[in-house]
């Protein structure tokens, strides 16, 4: 029998996206694209990578404690920039203080526009409860 869970964070946009943030299955977490929000569904650090990396790994975070995991229970990660020639080293630096010793799988993916215009990163993820 599989055991379906999904979380969210409880933001007003959330209800009309038709996605949950995380859905596990079997043992399996599926992180949706997390970006730079805070709890009231503002916008945090536009134009400022270290403050969107920060907040969006925050509400990674958040995500995955939703299923009772940390982010040593990550398997893999993508993380999506605008711009790659910019932000690489800044996103990187900070993403391999938040996982310290842990070492998933992952993608770093340069993509032209995400979801707001203002939006510099977006990070998604498996993960397991195992």
């Amino acid at each position: 029998m599989s055991i379906v869970k999904t979380f969210d964070h409880g933001v007003a946009w959330e209800d009309g996206s038709g996605i949950s943030q995380g859905y596990s299955i079997n043992g399996t977490i599926y992180v949706s694209g997390q970006f730079s929000h805070d709890m009231q569904s503002n916008f945090v650090g536009a134009g400022d990578i270290e403050a969107q990396t920060r907040q969006t790994l925050e509400n990674l975070d958040r995500v995955l404690a939703g299923f009772g995991v940390t982010k040593s229970n990550l398997a893999y990660v993508e993380i999506y920039l605008t711009d790659v020639k910019e932000h690489f080293e800044p996103c990187i630096r900070l993403f391999r203080e938040y996982m310290g010793e842990h070492r998933p799988a992952g993608s770093l993916i340069g993509v032209s526009a995400l979801a707001f215009p203002e939006q510099l990163v977006e990070i998604s993820a498996v993960a397991h409860t195992a």
